[in-house]
């Protein structure tokens, strides 16, 4: 049988609990930050002591949304501490969720606000249905766990959402661009097709003779490797200094190899060039960007 934990994550943010709270019951502000959510309204109350209904809606793309309803179960308000829990349900077809429930809680602490949440929900389709949640959790898990750091910025440094979140486009398109001209460089003409073109250039150099095939196929391997770094590791600054570096030291290379190379069509100039750029873009880019590795996606357990 298929089980799977509850989605948990854990941020602190450096602010007071008031603000806080209020940029995470707020639905106009709420569905600003938080990516599992296009719209976020509240339902008006028959009677002042009813609980809080909503409505929520996610645009999964396509002109298609998913539209679903909740209520707020038990509000608990302290000095230093306070709690939401609520559930929730959608009908809509295809939503893998059927119904689930949750809480967001808020601690004080001395370094700040330990906001965390902790849900859960029962999936449709039986048995497929299951099936495909093990994919889905994962990503629910990482989208709430990136909405949480999104929120801390906008408090903290005050970085709007939509900025935070085109910044994460930008990085995402250049991290994998890089990845890409890596992957093809050393997997098409080092490794499936050396006699386009590569195999001659270094024979022409005249080294590793009679190995010149071995000696591209290692090299094919390694830039294939190091692309596939910039899919696990683009955060990591140092990564792109040797991109840049490397690539300005296969570039002179070529240059005192096979010179004439740089005045060929899409020659070694152009793409250095512009993978050193995507570099440059990144290295400016990646301070203060939401990231969901910075939450802490498991509960400390108590004994």
């Amino acid at each position: 049988m298929l089980k799977s934990k509850p989605i948990y994550v854990e941020t602190l943010i450096n602010s007071d609990i008031e603000k806080v709270w209020g940029y995470t019951q707020d639905p106009e502000i709420h569905q600003q930050w938080d990516l599992r959510f296009s719209n976020i309204d509240y339902l008006p109350k028959e009677k002042e002591n009813d609980p809080q209904r909503f409505l929520y809606k996610t645009n999964i793309g396509f002109g298609i949304s998913i539209a679903g309803k909740g209520e707020s179960i038990k509000t608990i308000h302290k000095d230093d501490e306070r709690m939401s829990s609520l559930k929730f349900w959608t009908d809509h077809p295809l939503s893998l969720i059927e119904e689930g429930s949750g809480y967001w809680k808020y601690v004080t602490t001395d370094s700040g606000i330990k906001f965390f949440t902790q849900y859960d929900y029962k999936t449709r389709f039986g048995y497929v249905g299951r099936i495909i949640d093990q994919l889905f959790k994962p990503l629910m898990g990482w989208a709430t766990a990136w909405s949480f750091d999104c929120l801390r910025l906008w408090l903290e440094k005050e970085i709007p959402p939509r900025i935070s979140f085109i910044r994460s486009i930008i990085h995402f398109i250049s991290s994998f661009v890089l990845a890409f001209i890596w992957i093809y460089q050393g997997l098409v003409p080092k490794v499936l097709y050396q006699e386009a073109g590569e195999l001659a250039l270094l024979e022409g150099t005249g080294w590793f003779q009679g190995q010149e095939g071995l000696f591209l196929y290692a090299l094919g391997t390694i830039q294939i490797i190091f692309g596939l770094l910039f899919l696990r590791f683009s955060r990591t600054k140092l990564l792109h200094i040797i991109n840049i570096l490397a690539l300005l030291c296969l570039g002179f290379g070529a240059l005192m190899s096979q010179g004439i190379v740089f005045a060929a069509p899409f020659n070694p100039t152009t793409i250095t060039i512009a993978m050193i750029g995507y570099s440059v873009i990144a290295l400016v880019n990646i301070r203060d960007l939401p990231n969901a590795s910075n939450c802490k996606r498991q509960r400390v357990s108590r004994r």
